[in-house]
């Protein structure tokens, strides 16, 4: 299961909070067979649950993965990066072979 950085859990709490939902929303992680290097991650606010997906919470925000990708991201880290060259998400995977210039795609 990927970790989650405080800064990064932080992040998400701001985001999510931000968010005009009345379903409670949690942090979905998922890999999908694509980009650049074979494997990109994906990343997005959820309302539903699989009965098979697996869950972790990092404070207030809870993180969803489905078995399919948690074996890509065992190990994984994602944090939250603000800076002069741009803010964003980041993931750290040590699974991954290669990945891409974007840092979005990997094998």
């Amino acid at each position: 299961m990927i970790t989650v950085t405080e800064t990064a859990s932080e992040k998400v709490k701001q985001l999510i909070e931000s968010e005009a939902s009345e379903a409670p929303l949690f942090l979905r992680v998922a890999v999908r067979p694509g980009g650049c290097s074979g494997m990109s991650y994906e990343m997005f606010f959820d309302s539903e649950k699989a009965e098979d997906d697996i869950t972790h919470s990092y404070g207030e925000v809870s993180v969803v993965v489905d078995p399919a990708s948690a074996q890509h991201l065992t190990g994984a880290t994602l944090d939250f990066k603000d800076g002069l060259q741009g803010a964003g998400f980041t993931i750290n995977n040590p699974n991954a072979q290669r990945t891409c210039g974007c840092g979005q795609s990997f094998s």
